[in-house]
């Protein structure tokens, strides 16, 4: 059996990231489900915490995203795209590396290591794509999922596991449709090509 192909738009935000003192922060993802008849279905995620980073929170963006999708007890393809470095290096890279050296950098101590470990467990339930594009440039499923991440981090809130989307209701304001100019086509099947498949944790 063919597995399902989903497509992941994920994002974080972290108020006052870098800055003295605890910065709240949060993280939201998008996910997209073709149905057969060719209708896309969407469902939201998004987390928070009190005290964190941009980083911490990208990548609890792929260890929610990933885990939620396992939690339907299938192995999926995944389109995972995020405007973040860190996550598509990082899992496309720089895993296998620090696995080969026990979870070490050559220079020592891997920063967010237990995070890392968890993000590579947690995707490992998957094949998947990692793609990059630029944040905050009019890709409107990105914005969508950066507007989640602020929510998140803004409100402290928790959207408790997958919901069903507002994507479309967000996509008709004024505000948005200004700023969110190139929505993402679905994944054609034929272009899916799975990264390497991530260390053995």
């Amino acid at each position: 059996m063919t597995q399902p192909l989903v497509a992941v738009f994920a994002d974080e935000s972290c108020l006052g990231n870098g800055r003295e003192g605890q910065n709240p922060g949060g993280a939201g993802v998008l996910i997209e489900f073709a149905r057969p008849t060719g209708d896309i279905v969407r469902r939201d995620l998004w987390i928070s915490e009190p005290a964190t980073t941009n980083n911490r929170m990208a990548l609890r963006s792929v260890i929610e995203a990933c885990s939620a999708l396992s939690s339907k007890g299938s192995r999926c393809r995944v389109v995972f795209t995020t405007d973040s470095r860190y996550i598509v290096d990082g899992m496309s890279t720089w895993v296998h590396d620090w696995a080969k050296r026990g979870w070490r950098r050559k220079t020592g101590a891997i920063e967010n290591v237990e995070l890392w470990r968890a993000a590579v467990e947690a995707a490992a339930s998957h094949d998947i794509m990692w793609r990059w594009v630029k944040g905050h440039a009019g890709h409107i499923q990105n914005e969508y999922a950066n507007d989640l991440a602020v929510r998140g981090a803004t409100d402290q809130s928790e959207s408790g596991g997958l919901v069903p989307s507002e994507f479309d209701l967000w996509r008709t304001t004024l505000a948005v449709s200004r700023r969110a100019k190139h929505l993402e086509p679905f994944p054609q099947p034929e272009a899916f090509r799975a990264g390497r498949p991530l260390p053995r944790m």
